[in-house]
């Protein structure tokens, strides 16, 4: 736990430098296939140190959180074995990555979509999205539609209501998800209905 506080504040850091924008694509991009610090945890302070900029620093974790997505699917689809398994094994998420295998077999994007907004960690659906050999571009539209939405959603928040959005989506966020997904499951119903 002492480690995971030294990386947290160590990331956390990197909001009070000229540095912040590309540390967070890269901590959006690393989160989304090996790195356990969610990109929220730099994205809100930057946001709260430049609102003008909030907007600019959701797309930036956006995008490089479907660049992450994509890697962590190609590690799950072609080194699953010497790196994926490694990689679920260091988090404690082997038990979960049988579950969200049965989850891509019944709901393939659904799976995905939910995913990519809660605070469950995104590398597990990655890595075991490759590993199933779900369909790409419905990973890709799924990881983008979802990532985005958690990213601008927070950073609206902070662009509207400053330092009380932290404490706002640190007591809530668990809440904001649920509501997210249940969106997403009623879209993709829609959806299927209307090809019907």
């Amino acid at each position: 736990m002492k480690f995971l506080k030294k990386l947290y504040d160590w990331v956390l850091g990197w909001a009070n430098t000229p540095y912040g924008g590309p540390a967070l694509f890269f901590l959006a991009f690393s989160e989304s296939s090996f790195f356990p610090i969610p990109p929220d945890v730099l994205l809100i302070p930057l946001g709260l140190s430049r609102p003008r900029k909030a907007f600019y620093y959701a797309a930036l974790s956006s995008v490089g959180s479907v660049l992450g997505g994509i890697f962590g699917y190609l590690i799950g689809l072609f080194l699953m074995d010497s790196v994926g398994m490694p990689i679920l094994r260091a988090y404690g998420l082997m038990e979960k990555y049988n579950y969200v295998s049965a989850l891509y077999n019944q709901y393939n994007a659904l799976a995905v979509g939910i995913a990519g907004f809660t605070p469950l960690p995104y590398k597990l659906f990655t890595i075991a999205a490759g590993a199933c050999k779900i369909n790409f571009p419905v990973f890709l539209m799924a990881s983008a539609v979802s990532r985005s939405a958690r990213f601008f959603l927070v950073s609206t928040l902070v662009y509207f209501f400053g330092e009380r959005a932290r404490a706002f989506i640190d007591k809530y966020f668990n809440w904001l998800a649920i509501a997210f997904a249940l969106l997403l499951i009623g879209g993709f119903i829609a959806v299927k209905i209307a090809l019907k």
